[in-house]
Formats: structure tokens, C-alpha cells, sequence
């Protein structure tokens, strides 16, 4: 199997983790392609130039990694196996002590290369040109920049409009990202393979305005009804651009998912409880 690697530089234990990766991959018959700066540090394998040289994706880092992972494949259908480096990893697929057994799980094809449902968005200039489009596993977030302004945005689903929203801003999320920026506008959560378009409003001046969830084959159209210079789109909370009056923004679901590595035993609630702490209050002691 052929792996592509992507990181994190900014973790200290990044050198010691490829180390690991280097000697374990030769056993499991894994050939190693590191991005540039990964592939200076671990000084061994390939270069990783393009997804079309490699048959799965290993992220070293936390939930930003592996979206710029998912991101970087651009809908090749390559699995991903995120290494979690940080603290809270909810996306990645295992922890740093157990690197070893989740490389040999992943060579020997024991693992299910979970479908998330991912996104695709296209800001259109006044003219109906396109002038940048993304992909995105977790969301599109339309923004306020610097200032402390209300925005005001006329929201449209396949051509039908549902209003004018007055908020700071606006999360148009997967299933995967409701458990992140749109969860902390109060958003709800939704599980990851009930395929959807959730649209969240952050910080709505109205009452009126709430979370809607929307069939996952639709297209919602967001056009700024202002001319706030410091608009902004942002791509999984990591790349965009500026955004100004008489532009739309159309968003629909992606041509093709992102696939993560998932091993026996994890589920999405589990994860929901260790990670976020959900559930409520804790079991009491010697309960079940």
C-alpha cells in the first residue's frame, strides 16, 4: 500500500512520530510519501506530490490537519487515517500510542473507510462568473470581519428564498461539521451518515431565526444585502476570501465524500461522550 503522510510541524513530538512511522511501515508493507516539509524532517521515502501516487492518507496532527488532508485530496477516493497529535481529535481516527496497530489494521485492510458527506461552494461574482470555488468537509462560514456590526443576508434554498437573516454571520455545515462551529451557534448535531445540509445563523438578532436542516441535494444560496468591506467566506475554518454586495455564494453537496478509517469498537456516540462530553450528568458511582 502506498501512504501518503501530511502534518502538523507544530508539534513538538512530530520528528519522533515519523521515526515510528518510518520503522513500522517496511514490516507492514506500507511505502511512505511525505508532503515537502514532512519529507525534510523524516528524511526517508518519497515526495508526495500528487494523490494520484498513493492508495490512503495518513494525517499527524488534530482535526484541522485532517481537514486539510480531506481538502488537499480534492475528492480522489483515497481513505484517511488521522493520527491525533492534540488534545481533542474528534474527526481522527486514533491516538499517537496506538500508531503502530492502526498502520497494521490499515495494510491488512482491517478497517472501514467510514463516507462523510462533504460540500462544494462557488462564489459568483455580480457578472454570474465564478471566481473561486472550494470543497469542504466541515463547513462554509459567511463572516463579519473586524467589526462589530449586524450582517444582513438574504438565504435561499433551490431558488426559493427564506428569508433575510440579520446576524453576525452564517455556518452552512455537513452532518461531520455539525459538531463543530455550527454546534457552538447552537446548532444541532447531526450523525455524520445522515446525509444533510445543516444551516446555522451566528448570533441571529432575531428570535424568529433558528438551525434548519435541509435535504442533502440541495443548494442554498447566500447573498450578502450589504456592502460590509470586511465580509468574509471561510473553507473548514482555514482558507477563503473577501465577499461583497452583489456576489452569491451557492452551496451544495460535493460531487464525491471523504472517506475516514475507522476501526471495530469506535462509534459516533462514544466519541461524542469521551470527546465532548456529552450525555448529560455522569453515571453515579457504582451505577451502570
Amino acid at each position: 500500500m502506498r501512504l501518503g503522510v501530511i502534518g502538523h510541524q507544530g508539534y513538538e513530538d512530530l520528528p519522533d512520530i515519523l521515526g515510528r512511522l518510518s520503522r513500522t511501515a517496511p514490516p507492514a508493507g506500507l511505502e511512505l510519501f511525505f508532503e515537502q516539509g514532512l519529507h525534510e524532517i523524516a528524511a526517508t521515502g518519497s515526495r508526495l506530490d500528487s494523490a494520484d501516487q498513493i492508495d490512503a492518507l495518513v494525517t499527524l496532527g488534530g482535526d484541522g490537519t485532517l481537514l486539510r488532508g480531506a481538502r488537499w485530496l480534492d475528492g480522489k477516493d483515497k481513505p484517511i487515517l488521522g493520527v491525533n497529535l492534540g488534545r481533542l481529535g474528534f474527526l481522527t481516527s486514533c491516538q499517537t500510542e496506538d500508531l503502530e496497530a492502526a498502520l497494521t489494521h490499515l495494510a491488512s485492510g482491517e478497517y472501514v473507510a467510514q463516507p462523510r458527506m462533504a460540500l462544494s461552494a462557488r462564489a459568483i461574482d455580480a457578472a454570474g462568473e465564478t471566481r473561486k470555488q472550494w470543497r469542504a468537509l466541515n463547513d462554509f462560514v459567511l463572516h463579519k470581519g473586524g467589526f462589530a456590526r449586524v450582517v444582513r443576508l438574504n438565504i435561499s434554498v433551490d431558488g426559493e428564498k427564506i428569508g433575510t437573516y440579520a446576524a453576525d454571520g452564517i455556518v452552512i455545515s455537513t452532518p461531520t461539521g455539525s459538531t463543530a462551529y455550527s454546534l457552538s451557534a447552537g446548532g444541532p448535531v447531526v450523525v455524520p451518515t445522515v446525509e444533510s445540509i445543516i444551516i446555522t445563523p451566528v448570533s441571529p438578532h432575531t428570535l424568529a431565526i433558528r438551525s434548519l436542516v435541509i435535504p442533502a441535494d440541495g443548494e442554498v444560496t447566500v447573498e450578502a444585502n450589504e456592502s460590509p468591506t470586511e465580509l468574509l467566506v471561510t473553507v473548514d475554518g482555514q482558507v477563503g476570501t473577501s465577499f461583497v454586495k452583489g456576489e452569491k455564494l451557492k452551496v451544495r453537496r460535493a460531487d464525491n465524500p471523504v472517506r475516514i478509517v475507522r476501526f471495530p469498537g469506535a462509534t459516533f456516540f462514544e466519541r461524542m461522550r469521551l470527546k465532548l462530553g456529552w450525555g448529560g450528568l455522569p453515571d453515579e458511582e457504582g451505577g451502570p
